[in-house]
This record gives C-alpha cells, sequence and structure tokens, in this order.
C-alpha cells in the first residue's frame, strides 16, 4: 500500500522575481515523489478549504479579505507574501490539503501532504509566509465532523509556532509541542502547551534528544485522537533561514523518531511540509521528502 499524499496544482502560486519564499519546492517535490515512485496510484487532490471551514479557526474579515485578494498592504507585509488570487487560492488548497490528509491519516493510519504548516498564521493575521493555519482549519473541521476530540500537534519547523499555540490558547482538547530555535523568527513567542527553545547551533544529537524527551513528555500529558506533524526541514545547517546545525541524516533520524513515537502508541498521523528555504530547491524538496519516505516504510510494515 501507498501513503495517501495529497497535493495540488495551486499548492505553487506565482511570486515576484527573487522573492525569498521558494514557492517552487512543492511542484519540486511533487516531481521527486513520482519519480521514486511513492504515488504510484497518483496524488489525492483535495478540495480547497471552504470559508465556513476558514471562519472556524480564524477571523471572518480576514477570511474574507484574503479570499478576494484584497489585503491592505500592512497586512501583506505582515505576511510577507503578496495576497494575489493565485496566492490566495493557494492557501484554501492547502488548508482543504491538510483537512484531506487528516481524514486520510484517520482511514489509513498515515497520510502526507505536500505543502501545510503554516503555523505562523494567527486568528485574525497571517503573518511569516503564512495565510491560513491550515492545521487548526483541520483540526475544527474534524471536531466538527466528530471524528476526533484531541488533537496534538508536534512542531518541528525550526521556527516557533506562535500562530498555532494563539489559536488553541486555553483550549483543553488540542496540545500543540514547538520545537524551535531560540534565537529565530518571531520575537514574541506566546506560550503553547510545550514549548523546546534550542540555542543556536544546536547539532543532531542534541536535537534529537530533546525532541525524543518532549515527546514522552507531551504523551504523558496528554491522549489524542490524532497528532499532526510539522515536518518542517529548516533546522538543517544549511537552511536559509535556519540557525540550527541539523544534517541531513539528523533529519532522516528525526523522521524515524516522531512516526515511530506515533504510530507505535497507534495513532494517526497526518504530516504536514512546513519550512524549508534557501535557493536550491531541490536540495530543499530532498529534505522534503525524507519523511514521505519514512512514512512509506511505516506504512509498508503495519
Amino acid at each position: 500500500m501507498s501513503v495517501p499524499t495529497i497535493h495540488h496544482s495551486e499548492y505553487d502560486a506565482a511570486l515576484p522575481a527573487g522573492h525569498r519564499f521558494p514557492m517552487g519546492k512543492f511542484a519540486r517535490l511533487a516531481a521527486l515523489l513520482e519519480a521514486e515512485g511513492l504515488v504510484p496510484n497518483g496524488f489525492v487532490t483535495p478540495a480547497p478549504a471552504t470559508r465556513g471551514q476558514l471562519i472556524r479557526a480564524h477571523d471572518p474579515a480576514y477570511v474574507e479579505a484574503v479570499l478576494a485578494a484584497a489585503v491592505d498592504p500592512a497586512m501583506e507585509r505582515r505576511i510577507g507574501l503578496p495576497i494575489t488570487p493565485p496566492v490566495a487560492r493557494r492557501a484554501a488548497a492547502a488548508a482543504g490539503g491538510t483537512i484531506e490528509t487528516a481524514r486520510q491519516a484517520l482511514r489509513r493510519g498515515i497520510a502526507c501532504n505536500t505543502a501545510g504548516g503554516s503555523h505562523h498564521a494567527a486568528a485574525e493575521a497571517g503573518s511569516g509566509f503564512c495565510v491560513f493555519n491550515d492545521v487548526a482549519v483541520a483540526i475544527r473541521a474534524l471536531q466538527d465532523e466528530g471524528r476526533v476530540a484531541r488533537a496534538l500537534i508536534v512542531d518541528c519547523d525550526v521556527h516557533h509556532g506562535d500562530g498555532s499555540a494563539l489559536i488553541f490558547a486555553g483550549d483543553a482538547s488540542v496540545f500543540t509541542l514547538s520545537i524551535h530555535c531560540a534565537a529565530n523568527f518571531p520575537t514574541r513567542k506566546p506560550p503553547g502547551s510545550l514549548d523546546v527553545a534550542l540555542p543556536r547551533g544546536t547539532d543532531d544529537a542534541a536535537y534529537l534528544a530533546a525532541l525524543d524527551a518532549a515527546l514522552a513528555n507531551a504523551f504523558a500529558r496528554f491522549a489524542p485522537d490524532i497528532v499532526f506533524y510539522n515536518a518542517g526541514v529548516d533546522p538543517h545547517a544549511d537552511d536559509a533561514l535556519g540557525l540550527l546545525r541539523v544534517t541531513d541524516e539528523g533529519l532522516a533520524a528525526r523522521e524515524r523518531l516522531v512516526c515511530a513515537a506515533v504510530r507505535g502508541r497507534g495513532l494517526p498521523l497526518a504530516i504536514v511540509m512546513g519550512g524549508g528555504y534557501g535557493p536550491d530547491l531541490d536540495a530543499i524538496a530532498r529534505r522534503h521528502l525524507l519523511v514521505h519516505c519514512e512514512a512509506a516504510r511505516h506504512l509498508s510494515e503495519q
């Protein structure tokens, strides 16, 4: 069996030349998945998230401004992306992709989105290249459908998951674990359920030890119905926006650790891609490929 892999052609929206967000990595990842034979039955194409789904996690006025591509310049600067019609469609498609990823994970045990992980988006505003918080939208959609009651977010993007922490503050049904670089964006890091702030330059051994302890802590404190894993590859030593010193081997070990911790407990695992930055799109896409390979290994062993 192949891992259900969710992808949409609109994940790749045109940006101005030289923009530092590597939009093209999503199409490169999809091409790699096909080349490696990891999607023998093709991709699952998601329906974009609806307005009704988006406003369960976001302020209606903000959602409407994005969907109309009518976001004011100050908000565009905060997001760091021009909110054009293609970018607005991409944001809705990515959120819909994470909803479908979660549904597939509940059916099959594990599923992957080729995008998602926009964890800086809070209820009333986007930030840091994040328009809609796709994981938050998916959690609310699954709760509304009665599919899950409690969700755990394991956020391994190098940047703190501030938007997720804000959206779920005071919500006992969602546990947010963020392991990130203390010296990195955002400056203000609102507390989540469990925050692990790592010093600049943390290497593989220290990173994996901290993550292992954090996972044990999270599962000791919280019993989820589903786990969302933000598998950002920006902790990599060569990432343009990183500041940690994790290697390819360290990322591969991280993916094994998270998959084993979640699937070893019999829990469904919905995987989103998170961050990964730099001019070499092929290198970034190959780092993202690691979690897909590990997901395929786990599914084949079930």
